[in-house]
């Protein structure tokens, strides 16, 4: 992962109050807060279950209401934003690979900037959006449709998760572009849309935007 993780915002324990994260959400525009004891991960308090409630309560109350989702550090970030989308979240908790302690966190806003500012956004290529159902998808099937058609992959990442069906948003460089999309059908993908022009970034920024309608952020 080249990202470098972020810990401006401090996790919460069982012994902290409600107020001490509503304090928290109301400074950070974050949708979930790590809540850890000794450095072990319990899980994310959603912004929303502490909405409105009585602030002299201990997180120890919402311990049934967290929510366990997190990435390792050696993640990459399609996997980190695979995550995020996932589970519709602004914030990723990281733990350690070998015995899953808290590292830090990752944000969408710093994921989106990284890849705004890697060098394949400003070279040309074309883009295909394929949805295929969880238990059957795997970026490496993906890859090689890719590749077996002669074509160079440029980047491929989650751009959509609900339902049990994955939305995968493929950059790739030129080529028999009928000829991709046909195989995506052998294989049991629907092709959801194409696109000649280069608008990776575009999909990156409208789903930023998807976050914040999402979050209210």
């Amino acid at each position: 992962m080249n990202l470098e993780l972020a810990n401006d915002i401090q996790p919460l324990s069982f012994e902290s109050k409600v107020s001490d994260a509503q304090e928290i959400f109301n400074e950070f525009n974050i949708s979930h807060l790590p809540i850890i004891n000794n450095g072990n991960y319990l899980g994310c308090l959603a912004e929303y279950d502490v909405d409105g409630i009585e602030g002299e309560d201990h997180i120890q109350t919402f311990a049934l209401e967290l929510e366990n989702f997190y990435g390792k550090e050696d993640m990459n970030e399609q996997e980190v934003m695979e995550l995020m989308g996932r589970y519709r979240t602004n914030i990723l908790p990281i733990l350690s690979q070998d015995k899953g302690e808290y590292l830090g966190y990752l944000e969408l806003k710093h994921l989106l900037a990284y890849f705004s500012n890697m060098p394949f956004m400003n070279e040309h290529g074309n883009i295909i959006v394929v949805q295929k159902g969880q238990l059957d998808h795997s970026f490496s099937e993906v890859c090689q449709i890719v590749e077996s058609n002669n074509v160079k992959m440029m980047s491929v990442y989650v751009s959509n998760f609900e339902n049990d069906m994955v939305q995968t948003t493929i950059k790739m460089g030129d080529g028999d572009f009928n000829a991709i999309a046909q195989t995506f059908r052998r294989y049991g993908y629907d092709v959801i849309s194409d696109h000649y022009d280069d608008v990776f970034l575009n999909n990156l920024k409208e789903r930023s935007r998807y976050f914040d309608r999402y979050l209210n952020i």
